[in-house]
């Protein structure tokens, strides 16, 4: 089993850090969509 946490450690990180990448590239598509919205009315 101690062989396993680096591994597991390792893969949370990239993985959190992919999802979190992912959250603000989201954001700032939509809030790039709400101003080009507003800016045509």
């Amino acid at each position: 089993m101690n062989a396993v946490k680096p591994w597991l450690k390792k893969i949370g990180v990239a993985g959190f850090l992919f999802f979190f990448v992912k959250g603000l590239v989201w954001l700032a598509i939509f809030s790039g969509l709400g101003k080009w919205v507003v800016s045509m009315f």
